[in-house]
């Protein structure tokens, strides 16, 4: 009998162990139709989930017979949740179609080039710096953009002046020359004004920062070899907006900011006005100013018209300042003599853009700006001073259908340079213009992929002829893996505003040759890997590799001469520059942290011999954890690192990290107080290295390549009407 029972209760659990089930789901998004990766399918009461794969397909085994609610989750979805019953009467895997969350984040859209995609679906890599970010590193520093970009991944700022702070931008370790900055797409900052231009540029009004690294000629000519950097101004909404900002820092600078815009049916309106103040600071106590004494103010007053077919702006900015380094008795007048630097400079210019649509999918566009720069820089027993005229004018016609957009154009360039006042007795004046026409195509070739190619002819009145091909392909596998592929030709003419020029104050340089010159020329190509990978409801990852190659053939360098004098000479060689940039995002909750590594190998080649190229961190680590509660509180904690820099004088630089904590909250809608710590390490390069030989009263400086203001709190509040 008991054998009997023994045999029915086997019988009985194998019952149970044949009744486990499979069941099989297929996950897609609800507007493209396509499979989506890594979405997590759970049948919450028996804590049996999986995710699902490449095809969108999961498999669910082992479940016993009963109804249950299966949820599935996916970040940036809406999640669903559904009564099965199982065993199911479907042969078939049951397909789920995913909504995407509509508070997800506006998309966002790219100007710099000229396309009406978004950015995921645009071939040329753009990063974009918008939204929180902007404002987060625009707390740090209300007065000017250079903490804004120097905390992105393959940019760094290089100081070029030791007391005065004047600051140009390397990206992917290339000389700030090579860069364009630019403004609503108009090169207003460059030449004579290049120098002191990312110090005298305030953010509360700018609405993105677009960055594209790597050639980009086609659409914005000579001088974008490294990349470009594009200031995108906010713009009128239908709702007033009325900004202010004000900031006090613990080395005594202010900083007062002010925005308003505001929409009146077919005209619209937009003013920013600042006022910047720094106090001379030594906090190394060595007698000289690692931020010097300056007084700013900028106005920038714009107007918008909206009529049936045709869409203008005008505006005006207008930037003034007075900035004093050097020996700090002096400038206290503590003492009548000692070493100072004084920049004096007003900046005014104009910007016209004016947009004709002809059809809904066809417009004709014409924008101009015209630049007028006044500069003097005094040191003792020297001075030099100039203005600069130059303009830019723009004029093409543009077309897009499901599967092709294009873009013609043509653009005139003049640019004058008329020398006031040089102690040492060269005249560095120059006059030239260039006349350009490109040609841009964006093919949807078929799915997944997208191809950009571009071609630009341009005439320069010194130097001649430049044809630069260029091209972008886009490879979309799926809607979370996307790859591009980009290369072109680029060139730069020779200019004697450089960041070496910069340091010796132009003081002794020769003018530059025309006759025995040679345009600076370029091949760059990059290759860019993105991944979107969201683990789960809470917990997403985002990573990003990109791998660049740029080479540029006749570098003009600035050598000394046997009789105390500075020339620009073309050695027979070439310079090249090769790295690594790696992203990392991580989210989970209430918390974001972000990684990024910069590996960037500079060298010159001239005359058979390799040797590195000055001021560049081959290894940089950027890294940021932020926490945010609730929208109205957030807090950040930074860490970046610098390797190792090879200096001009044959040395190398110590490497050194930077650290800081950032902080805001919110009180109800309209305002807003911030506190942050910059450089809690008080890294300088004053405290494990020096800046200058010599006496204070005739100082020669060394490379700067690590910050001299050390560690400094700054605070503020933000109030929006």
């Amino acid at each position: 009998m008991k054998l009997f029972y023994g045999v029915l209760l086997l019988c009985f659990y194998s019952q149970v162990s044949f009744a486990q089930h499979t069941f099989q789901v297929t996950v897609k998004d609800q507007n493209t139709q396509e499979p989506l990766i890594g979405v997590s399918v759970l049948f919450p009461e028996l804590q049996l989930g999986a995710a699902t794969d490449s095809n969108g397909n999961v498999t669910l085994t082992n479940i016993p017979e009963g109804t249950y609610t299966l949820q599935i989750q996916y970040l940036g979805y809406q999640t669903q949740s559904l009564r099965q019953v199982i065993p199911t009467s479907q042969t078939t895997p049951l397909i789920i179609y995913l909504k995407e969350n509509e508070e997800e984040m506006e998309e966002v859209i790219v100007t710099s080039t000229r396309s009406s995609r978004t950015i995921e679906d645009i071939p040329t890599r753009v990063e974009v710096i918008a939204g929180e970010e902007l404002a987060e590193k625009g707390n740090m520093k209300p007065g000017d953009i250079r903490m804004l970009l120097n905390e992105s991944t393959g940019i760094q700022t290089q100081q070029t002046s030791a007391t005065s702070y004047n600051s140009s931008i390397r990206i992917q370790g290339l000389d700030g020359k090579y860069t364009q900055l630019l403004r609503d797409g108009l090169p207003l900052y460059s030449g004579y004004s290049g120098g002191l231009s990312l110090m005298q540029i305030a953010p509360l009004d700018l609405q993105q920062v677009e960055v594209i690294k790597g050639s980009s000629s086609t659409l914005y000519g000579g001088g974008a070899i490294a990349g470009l950097v594009n200031l995108i101004s906010k713009k009128p909404e239908e709702e007033r907006c009325l900004d202010f900002m004000a900031n006090g820092t613990s080395a005594l600078g202010l900083d007062l900011s002010g925005f308003y815009s505001e929409k009146y049916g077919t005209l619209g309106t937009t003013v920013f006005a600042s006022y910047n103040k720094g106090t001379p600071y030594d906090p190394a106590d060595i007698g000289l100013t690692a931020i010097p004494k300056f007084d700013r103010f900028t106005l920038n007053p714009k107007v918008f018209v909206y009529l049936n077919k045709l869409q203008l702006n005008a505006g005006v900015n207008y930037v003034t300042e007075d900035r004093l380094g050097g020996n700090i008795d002096y400038i206290n007048k503590d003492t009548p003599t000692g070493y100072f630097e004084e920049n004096q400079t007003d900046r005014i210019s104009t910007q016209f853009h004016a947009v004709y649509t002809l059809q809904e999918n066809q417009q004709v566009a014409f924008k101009n700006s015209v630049s007028f720069f006044n500069r003097s820089i005094t040191i003792p027993d020297y001075e030099f001073s100039g203005k600069q005229v130059s303009t830019f004018s723009e004029i093409n016609f543009s077309t897009h259908s499901e599967t092709t957009e294009w873009i013609v154009g043509a653009n005139l360039w003049t640019e004058r340079f008329k020398q006031t006042q040089n102690t040492s007795g060269e005249n560095l004046g120059y006059s030239n213009s260039t006349v350009g026409a490109f040609i841009q195509n964006t093919w949807n070739i078929a799915e997944p992929f997208t191809l950009e190619t571009g071609l630009r002819s341009d005439y320069q009145s010194d130097y001649g002829w430049f044809v630069l091909p260029k091209f972008s392909l886009l490879y979309e596998p799926t809607h979370r893996l996307t790859l591009r592929l980009g290369g072109g030709l680029g060139y730069k003419t020779p200019t004697v505003f450089t960041e070496d020029a910069e340091k010796l104050q132009f003081q002794n340089i020769l003018p530059m040759d025309t006759d025995n010159t040679k345009a600076e020329e370029s091949l760059g190509t990059n290759l860019d890997i993105n991944y979107n990978w969201p683990i789960s409801e809470a917990i997403g990852l985002s990573t990003n590799v990109l791998l660049f190659y740029t080479r540029i053939n006749n570098p003009l360098l600035l050598q000394a001469t046997d009789n105390n004098q500075y020339q620009f000479e073309q050695p027979q060689g070439y310079m090249q520059t090769r790295g690594i940039e790696a992203n990392m995002k991580w989210s989970y909750r209430d918390f974001k942290l972000f990684i990024g590594y910069t590996y960037a190998n500079v060298d010159q080649r001239y005359n058979g011999e390799s040797t590195t190229y000055p001021l560049v961190s081959k290894h940089r680590l950027n890294n940021v954890l932020m926490y945010e509660k609730e929208a109205n509180f957030w807090i950040g904690l930074e860490g970046y690192y610098y390797s190792p820099q090879q200096l001009n004088d044959g040395t190398t630089g110590k490497a050194y990290w930077i650290a800081g904590v950032m902080t805001e909250k919110k009180i109800g809608e309209h305002f807003s107080v911030f506190l942050n710590f910059e450089n809690l390490l008080d890294t300088r390069q004053t405290r494990f290295d020096t800046i200058y030989t010599g006496n204070l009263n005739d100082p020669q400086f060394r490379d700067i390549y690590a910050p001299v203001d050390g560690f400094v709190i700054n605070g503020g509040f933000k109030l929006i009407l």
